[in-house]
């Protein structure tokens, strides 16, 4: 079943991570996984949708924890954040260089 999510997701948390698509590819490359640049517009535009290993490879590129949530599939649990933990979120993610600083303080393993 085709997630409409999915290439919205993707080009996003590509973006979100300073990636270009060249530089997408050659991560997959990385990871045994061929992908050219104009497959990658293809899933970021709908066209097609990659298969469910490379789409977790992804996940793992765009440091994409909760893989159900981001693209949709749990929205109907009740759990909600306020706006100023949401903003904590994404600056956490934005500065991955503090993460572990941040992990030791709230110690988190």
């Amino acid at each position: 079943m085709k997630n409409e999510n999915i290439a919205k997701v993707l080009k996003a948390y590509r973006r979100r991570n300073n990636l270009t698509v060249h530089q997408v590819s050659i991560l997959l490359e990385n990871q045994n996984i061929k992908a050219a640049d104009k497959t990658i517009y293809g899933w970021e535009s709908g066209q097609t949708q990659p298969n469910a290993d490379t789409l977790l490879t992804l996940c793992d590129i765009y440091n994409i924890h909760n893989i159900l949530g981001t693209f949709g599939y749990n929205r109907d649990l009740n759990f909600n954040i306020t706006k100023h933990e949401e903003e904590l979120v994404k600056q956490y993610r934005r500065n991955p260089k503090l993460q572990k600083a941040v992990d030791k303080l709230l110690d988190i393993e």
